[in-house]
């Protein structure tokens, strides 16, 4: 495999849940990213036990890729493609649950630390919702510990944080994923020094991330915003561009891509 040289300058990162690596694939995930041309890409919902699959089925040309799996058959799991070999690769979140999950993966490329993460969904039931709180709980700790640090935690945090970030605020506010608990837990984050990087560059925009297959809600631009590139305090000043791609639909979820500064 030829591979392809990283940018000096400048890293663009791309985070996705495609709700299936391999459907996501054969819906032009790889022509996409090509066209866009990121130096890293994470991944989450690869629905996919890698090992178990031809390269064809997962690789992107151009690049490495590291993963973690659910020890579920076609559940959860998180990957990272990057240009750049990674360095410092961890796969634990430290929540045993969730590392049988596949939620986190993390890696160092050029000195910065990249995460993609998958936070539960609360939506099928309360048991579901706990666990949720759980490793929101168990995360917010490792945020604060990592907070001095170049990091960046790409990934499908199942939250919409505001009522800017989801089209019916009023008729969700009992529901997963935009209840008072989770909203003031992204605040939480927030008030830590974390940056909500596409918020910092668009604080009053309204741009969805995630759209339900009903009702053609994606059409109708009927979404949420629950997916996120947060950054600890000292990438702020390196952040210079971020923005949605809603088109091709790849998953029921749009791509995020968001440019830093590597040396500033």
């Amino acid at each position: 495999m030829k591979l392809i040289q990283p940018v000096t300058d400048k890293l663009k990162i791309v985070s996705i849940n495609v709700n299936g690596i391999r459907s996501a694939l054969r819906k032009g995930f790889a022509e996409k990213m090509k066209e866009i041309d990121p130096d890293v890409i994470c991944i989450q919902e690869t629905k996919a036990q890698i090992a178990k699959l031809k390269p064809s089925e997962f690789s992107i040309d151009g690049y490495h890729f590291i993963s973690t799996c659910a020890e579920k058959p076609g559940y959860s799991g998180v990957g990272i493609y990057s240009k750049q070999k990674p360095s410092h690769i961890e796969t634990s979140i430290g929540l045993p649950w969730a590392d049988a999950e596949g939620r986190l993966i993390q890696c160092q490329i050029h000195g910065t630390t990249i995460a993609s993460i998958y936070l539960p969904s609360g939506t099928s039931g309360p048991h579901r919702q706990k666990l949720k709180y759980d490793m929101m709980t168990h995360f917010e700790k490792i945020l604060q510990s990592n907070l001095s640090k170049p990091i960046i935690y790409c990934g499908d945090f199942n939250i919409a944080h505001t009522s800017l970030d989801i089209k019916r605020d009023k008729a969700n506010e009992n529901n997963s994923g935009y209840l008072p608990e989770e909203r003031n837990w992204i605040r939480s984050i927030l008030n830590l020094g974390y940056i909500d990087t596409f918020r910092e560059l668009h604080p009053t925009k309204e741009q969805y991330t995630w759209w339900t297959y009903r009702a053609g809600a994606r059409q109708k631009n009927i979404g949420w915003r629950i997916d996120y590139q947060l950054a600890s305090p000292c990438i702020k000043d390196k952040l210079i561009d971020a923005y949605v791609i809603s088109e091709p639909v790849l998953s029921d979820h749009a791509i995020l891509v968001h440019s830093y500064v590597l040396q500033k």
